[in-house]
């Protein structure tokens, strides 16, 4: 999995700290992106060096979006997107993948680092029959994120909320609890919850690798517990089959079974 190959633009440099490691470019060198820093190639190096499973991961992430996105579109109905915590584009984006099933499918993208939202700008096209668009705002202010998404979204029909590897850049774990929330009070029955992250209580490899990481300078990423995660969806119908390891959300019909992970994540549907 590649991302495409754009360079950062000089003026973008000076808006941006490129002296500390950002967990979004280092995600992105992880999937082979060329939209980093020597300082998060750096960073991302001394990460596999002791934990190589990080790609793994991340690509495995990736793919449990995918299939989450599938399912809603092309099982659920879903046409429309807030996706919260975007990161870097990479193959395949939330757009893409719902767009090629249903072009007239309507996406938000949230983020709040001014080199993600550059790049989405550039690159991130809809269909024509649909929309996308982006927003600058952080996931701690949902009240930001819903009033200036209303203007691409209607919030009067289903809408599936995707936060993905965002929620362990909230240090708190009850302000977490708080924005899942708030933002899914905004949206009717019948929307959905898709989330994901690195787990706690998996690999002890992988979260000494995240300890020394947090530890580094760099913004820190708060793995959870498995029962963490799953209070996300309290309230909400999970899909079956509830919150797993990320490789075990639905993997291919006739695939080996796939090994467990340390992300764990699920989808939910809204009564």
């Amino acid at each position: 999995m590649t991302d495409p190959v754009t360079t950062p633009e000089p003026t973008m440099r000076q808006k941006i700290d490129t002296s500390v490691p950002h967990s979004a470019r280092i995600w992105n060198y992880w999937l082979g992106g060329k939209d980093n820093y020597p300082v998060d190639e750096e960073a991302g190096d001394a990460y596999t060096a002791v934990f190589p499973g990080i790609v793994t991961i991340a690509r495995s992430s990736r793919a449990f979006l995918h299939r989450t996105i599938a399912y809603l579109v092309s099982e659920a109905g879903i046409r429309q997107f807030l996706d919260v915590g975007t990161g870097l584009p990479t193959a395949e984006n939330t757009h893409e993948v719902a767009q090629r099933l249903a072009p007239e499918a309507r996406i938000v993208y949230v983020d709040n680092d001014p080199m993600i939202l550059a790049h989405a700008r550039a690159l991130l096209f809809s269909s024509h029959e649909g929309a996308t668009a982006y927003i600058d705002a952080d996931v701690a202010d949902p009240d930001r994120i819903l009033a200036a998404a209303a203007e691409t979204l209607d919030f009067g029909r289903p809408t599936a909320l995707i936060l993905s590897n965002i929620l362990g850049h909230v240090a708190d774990y009850d302000q977490a609890r708080s924005i899942v929330t708030r933002l899914m009070d905004a949206l009717p029955s019948g929307s959905y919850l898709s989330i994901n992250d690195g787990s706690r209580g998996i690999d002890p490899v992988f979260e000494q690798a995240q300890d020394a990481y947090n530890n580094s300078g760099a913004v820190p990423y708060i793995l959870r517990s498995i029962e963490e995660i799953a209070t996300f969806f309290d309230g909400l119908e999970l899909i079956e089959p509830g919150v797993v390891s990320v490789t075990q959300w639905r993997s291919e019909p006739g695939s080996p079974t796939p090994a467990v992970i340390a992300e764990h994540g699920g989808l939910a549907r809204k009564p």
